[in-house]
């Protein structure tokens, strides 16, 4: 059934078609339809200190302001991750700015963190049915200077922590300038020390920890990973997203919009992404938790992730392109390779 949908979707412009496939899940789940697809067994997971209903999630970027949740959340994921969210609302990058590169199950977006701002973002996960784990990605606003970027990611943080489950610190978009450099050893460490060091107060002020993530790019040299490995266990953070999109166009070249800027995500980026995912399980503590994403188009690829130390999984682009049954094929392979572990 999704491939007759994704054909009548890839008709039209690949933004188009991501807003129109989110109202068409959220009429669906109003009328109890993607209930009824849902094939998804329990396979329930305990990480971070947080009961998951099953490894998979959606990753960030699908559902930028919550407004979605309900509606994804029906078709078996075990957790969503909503954002990246910004202190005020911003438009993003100039259109067009999302190119499908079909031949490779691939895309590249230069979105730019467009999102509705926190507020919003807050006032929707408040509203949320869905039972599973909700994970919000906090960034920063594209006008506010590097120097300045832990004020707003402190904003984010303190507004999205009572209806968290997790957050995610993203220093990772190629779509931001300047962002990434959060990622170099000293930077990380002044922003991941004033987050945890803010995490401690906002627990006592609402009786709970809520663990935190930092989401990691894939262009990372093996020396980067031990860095920024050694910055996220000094502060004491909970786990690590790896990976987000790659700049690279290597595995794409050739390719119509190869050649766009922004980054790169789906099956291009899965061997990338891999081998920081298993760099990232060497040089951190075993309580660190691995959260495995980047290229997963079928159940063996999510498997694969698990098998080199990642405690999740989840995807975007892979949903794209295979719909609901991803989340399936994913829980069925994850199940297989570790009955035969």
């Amino acid at each position: 059934m999704y491939s007759l949908i994704r054909k009548a979707l890839f008709l039209t412009d690949p933004e188009t078609a991501h807003s129109l496939a989110l109202e068409s899940l959220r009429l669906g789940h109003s009328i109890g339809a993607t209930d009824m697809l849902c094939k998804t067994r329990s396979q329930p997971v305990t990480v971070m200190g947080l009961q998951f209903p099953n490894p998979v999630g959606m990753a960030a970027g699908m559902d930028k302001n919550g407004d979605y949740i309900d509606a994804l959340g029906s078709v078996g994921f075990g957790f969503i991750e909503v954002g990246t969210v910004t202190p005020r609302p911003q438009a993003g990058n100039p259109r067009p700015r999302v190119f499908r590169l079909a031949q490779a199950n691939a895309m590249i977006n230069r979105l730019g963190f467009n999102n509705k701002g926190v507020d919003h973002l807050v006032r929707q996960a408040q509203k949320r049915k869905f039972k599973g784990i909700l994970g919000i990605n906090i960034g920063k606003n594209a006008d506010t200077p590097i120097e300045k970027a832990v004020e707003d990611y402190l904003v984010c943080l303190e507004k999205v922590y009572p209806c968290a489950d997790y957050i995610t610190i993203n220093v990772s978009s190629p779509n931001t300038r300047g962002l990434r450099d959060l990622q170099a050893a000293g930077q990380l460490n002044d922003l991941l020390e004033a987050i945890n060091a803010r995490r401690q107060q906002l627990a006592h002020e609402h009786a709970k920890r809520v663990p935190l993530v930092v989401k990691v790019a894939p262009d990372l040299e093996d020396g980067q990973i031990a860095e920024i490995a050694a910055v996220v266990a000094a502060n004491e953070f909970d786990g690590l997203i790896a990976t987000n999109t790659t700049t690279s166009r290597a595995a794409v070249k050739g390719l119509r919009h190869a050649g766009e800027s922004g980054g790169l995500s789906g099956a291009p980026v899965r061997d990338q992404a891999n081998h920081v995912l298993a760099a990232f399980r060497a040089a951190l503590p075993v309580e660190i938790a691995l959260i495995g994403t980047g290229g997963i188009t079928r159940g063996e690829d999510a498997a694969e992730k698990i098998r080199l130390g990642a405690a999740l999984v989840q995807f975007y682009t892979g949903f794209v392109y295979r719909g609901p049954d991803l989340v399936t094929g994913s829980l069925k392979a994850i199940a297989a390779a570790q009955a035969q572990a």
